[in-house]
């Protein structure tokens, strides 16, 4: 049952064969390109802030990276064939033919989005709001161009909401914390010289 819906959508959302122009280029350019923005944002907010903004990058980073650890684990224990894999619609973006379910791409885009626009940080909750909608931009575009199933998504964003609701539990807001300072620690050591001169942070 689950299949066929996937199958449907699937055929809904997939290009056409003779897909070219600008219309492949936007739709590789936000595949590809649009994640991005999450290493770029993160980064600035480290460096544009400090204290409770620096915590919100390295929760919604260890967030992101614990459930792209759980989306390798279903993987491994159950293999899911990509659309072109299959033989199903017009692929248009070269992709290694492993596990589709859950999409990465999808993972560290919902992650990031939720797990900041639930800060209570203003900045941090302003940039999670801002690349929410880019998180769907980039899931259709994944779809669109062949290399994913709608409910490889679905299940992107299933993951980013409970890893989401599990990163707002007591020990783990502890344990980021903790990570924060050991990181701000060690972002001082490295970079001790541009600091010095007021070019970065401290």
């Amino acid at each position: 049952m689950l299949e066929n819906i996937n199958q449907l959508w699937f055929a809904m959302l997939n290009a056409n064969a003779g897909l070219q122009g600008w219309r492949l280029e936007l739709a590789l350019f936000c595949a590809e390109w649009l994640v991005l923005l999450v290493p770029i944002g993160l980064t600035g907010l480290w460096m544009s802030g400090a204290g409770a903004q620096r915590a919100a990058a390295v929760k919604a980073l260890a967030a992101t990276g614990c459930a792209l650890g759980l989306n390798l684990v279903i993987g491994l224990l159950w293999y899911h064939a990509r659309p072109f894999a299959a033989g199903v619609g017009h692929s248009f973006l070269h992709h290694a033919p492993d596990s589709s379910f859950p999409s990465d791409h999808g993972t560290i885009m919902f992650t990031v989005a939720l797990v900041l626009a639930t800060s209570s940080v203003p900045a941090a909750k302003r940039f999670g709001r801002s690349i929410l909608p880019l998180a769907f931009v980039v899931a259709w575009a994944r779809v669109f161009l062949g290399v994913h199933w709608p409910m490889d998504m679905l299940g992107a964003l299933v993951m980013a909401l409970g890893v989401t609701w599990l990163f707002h539990a007591r020990l783990l807001e502890s344990l980021c914390g903790a990570l924060t300072v050991s990181l701000g620690a060690l972002y001082r050591r490295l970079l001790a010289g541009p600091i010095a001169r007021g070019w970065l942070r401290p």
